[in-house]
């Protein structure tokens, strides 16, 4: 099987840094955008099997970027990744047909499992997740 295909769009050049390292050995990255402009741009030049897209760009947010996503790649998965902790973000994310939601405070935990989840057509909800570790 072939490595997931993921741009990363965030507006923080040192998370895009970061989150490049991170997932680097296990995921092809093509492409790191701050914009959504930007990502609208890439993901038709690159075809990417995932965006790993943060909730706050710096022209749009990234519910609305989601949403033209879908439309204009519509096999296309969204996985936000975002410091908003609360479960509107997360609930705003799935409403908008968000594939699943990491914490940006719990990336190094579960970005790669949420990743792969997402890839294999499985949602990804950290507040289930949550619930679940607590049981």
């Amino acid at each position: 099987m072939s490595r997931p295909r993921i741009l990363l769009a965030d507006p923080n050049a040192s998370m895009r840094a970061m989150l490049t390292e991170l997932l680097g050995d296990e995921f092809d990255i093509v492409g790191a955008v701050q914009t959504g402009a930007e990502a609208l741009r890439r993901s038709s030049e690159v075809c990417p099997d995932l965006i790993l897209l943060d909730v706050v760009l710096d022209d749009m947010n990234g519910f609305e970027l989601g949403n033209q996503l879908q439309q204009k790649v519509p096999a296309l998965k969204i996985l936000y990744l975002s410091m908003y902790e609360g479960p509107a973000f997360v609930n705003a994310a799935f409403a908008a047909g968000a594939s699943g939601y990491v914490f940006k405070s719990r990336a190094h935990f579960d970005l790669v499992r949420a990743i792969i989840a997402v890839c294999r057509g499985e949602q990804f909800n950290p507040l289930g997740d949550l619930r679940c570790q607590r049981a």
